[in-house]
C-alpha cells in the first residue's frame, strides 16, 4: 500500500499522512482536502474503502458524436470527471454512423431515469433538425444543457466556444503574416458552428483586406468534416492560388496539409494552415499544428455546473454563455511567400 499511498498523495498534493487518515476515516482532515483525496482516488483508478463510498446523487446522461475526432473524447473525459466529482454517475451514449440515434439514446436514459442530460454538439447544432425534441425534455421537466450549437427557442442553458471570434482571430493571424490569399474550409453550412465561423472569416476579411463578398464567396469550400473532406477541398482552394487556409476543425488541417504535400507545396513554407479545436497531440503533428484551441475545461465545467444547479432546484440562467478562443501558434503557419507560382486559370492578386 505504500507505493499506493505516495501516488495518491502525489495526485492530491497532500503527505502520506493525510492520505492515510482520509483513507481510515479519521478527523483532523478539510473538507476540501478529504475531497482531493478521494478524487485522486478515483482518479488513479482506486477503489474507495466500504466506508468511504458514497451512494451517487444521480444518473446524468452525456450524448457526444462519434469519437473518431479527438475533441469529443477531450470533453467526455471532463465533463464524466466533474459529474463524478459533484456524486453523478455519469453515462456515455456515443453516436456513430448508422448506429443508435440521438433520440433512441434519449429514450434508453429516461428508461433509466436520468436526472439529466448533457449534450455535445448534437442535433440541436444543426439548423434543419426538429428542436422541438429538447422543447418535449424540458416539458417533462428534465434539465438538460446544450454544449456547442445554440439555437433560439430552446429555453435551456447553451454552453459555447465564440466560432466567431475563432474565424476572425485566424484571419487576423494570417494577414498580419502577409497573407492576401486566403480560404476557409469547413462542414456543411446547416451547423451553426459552421455560419457562425464564416460569419468571423467573412467580417476579417472585409475589415482587414477590404474584400466583397463576392470574393469571399469564391474562397470558402464547404464539405463533410474530417480528414478526407479537409483534404479535398483544400485541394480546390490551393487550385486557386491560396497561401493561407482557415480550417473548420483540426482533422481538416490535417487534410488540408496531405493536399499540399500532394502538390508539391511546402506547409507553412507555400502554404499556411490553421486548425481549430486545439485536439490531443495537435503539438506534435507534422508540423506542429497552429490551431484555434477550445477551452475544453472550463466549457466542461461551467455545463455541468449548469445542469447540476438546475437539478437542486437553483435554476441555471437559460443564456448562452460563450467563452473565447485561444490562438495558439506553433509550425503551421509562415510569413507569406513572397511569390508563389500560380495554377493555371487562377486569378491575379
Amino acid at each position: 500500500m505504500r507505493a499506493r499511498m505516495a501516488d495518491i498523495a502525489r495526485q492530491a498534493q497532500v503527505s502520506e499522512a493525510t492520505v492515510s487518515r482520509v483513507i481510515n476515516d479519521r478527523p483532523g482532515v478539510s473538507a476540501e482536502t478529504r475531497q482531493a483525496v478521494l478524487t485522486a482516488l478515483d482518479v488513479l483508478g482506486y477503489e474507495r474503502p466500504e466506508r468511504l463510498r458514497k451512494r451517487s446523487a444521480g444518473l446524468v446522461g452525456l450524448v457526444v458524436p462519434e469519437l473518431d475526432n479527438p475533441i469529443f473524447p477531450a470533453f467526455a473525459q471532463v465533463i464524466e470527471s466533474t459529474l463524478a466529482q459533484q456524486g453523478y454517475t455519469p453515462v456515455l451514449c456515443t453516436q456513430s454512423p448508422g448506429g443508435v440515434t440521438e433520440d433512441e439514446y434519449v429514450e434508453m436514459l429516461l428508461d433509466r431515469q436520468v436526472s439529466g442530460i448533457i449534450f455535445v454538439s448534437g442535433l440541436h447544432a444543426d439548423t434543419t433538425s426538429d428542436h422541438e425534441r429538447y422543447l418535449r425534455l424540458l416539458a417533462r421537466p428534465l434539465p438538460i444543457v446544450l454544449v456547442n450549437g445554440h439555437t433560439g427557442g430552446i429555453d435551456a442553458p447553451f454552453v459555447s466556444c465564440d466560432e466567431q471570434e475563432a474565424g476572425d482571430l485566424a484571419v487576423s493571424h494570417l494577414v498580419a503574416l502577409g497573407h492576401r490569399r486566403i480560404g476557409m474550409i469547413s462542414g456543411p453550412h446547416r451547423f451553426t458552428a459552421v455560419q457562425r465561423k464564416l460569419a468571423g472569416y467573412r467580417a476579417a476579411l472585409q475589415r482587414l483586406l477590404g474584400a466583397s463578398s463576392s470574393e469571399v464567396d469564391n474562397s470558402v469550400e464547404l464539405t463533410l468534416f474530417g480528414v478526407e473532406g479537409g483534404e479535398v477541398a483544400a485541394d480546390r482552394l490551393l487550385a486557386k492560388g491560396v497561401t493561407g487556409i482557415v480550417c473548420g476543425s483540426d482533422l481538416m488541417a490535417l487534410g488540408a496539409i496531405r493536399a499540399a504535400r500532394r502538390r508539391g507545396l511546402d506547409v507553412p513554407g507555400d502554404v499556411s494552415v490553421i486548425g481549430f479545436d486545439d485536439s490531443p497531440l495537435m503539438a506534435f503533428t507534422d508540423p506542429p499544428l497552429t490551431t484555434l484551441r477550445q477551452p475544453v475545461t472550463a466549457m466542461a465545467v461551467a455545463a455541468v455546473r449548469s445542469l447540476v444547479d438546475d437539478i437542486n432546484g437553483h435554476g441555471a440562467p437559460r443564456s448562452e454563455y460563450l467563452f473565447r478562443p485561444e490562438l495558439v501558434v506553433r509550425s503551421s503557419t509562415a510569413v507569406a511567400p513572397v511569390t508563389r507560382k500560380l495554377p493555371a486559370g487562377a486569378p491575379a492578386a
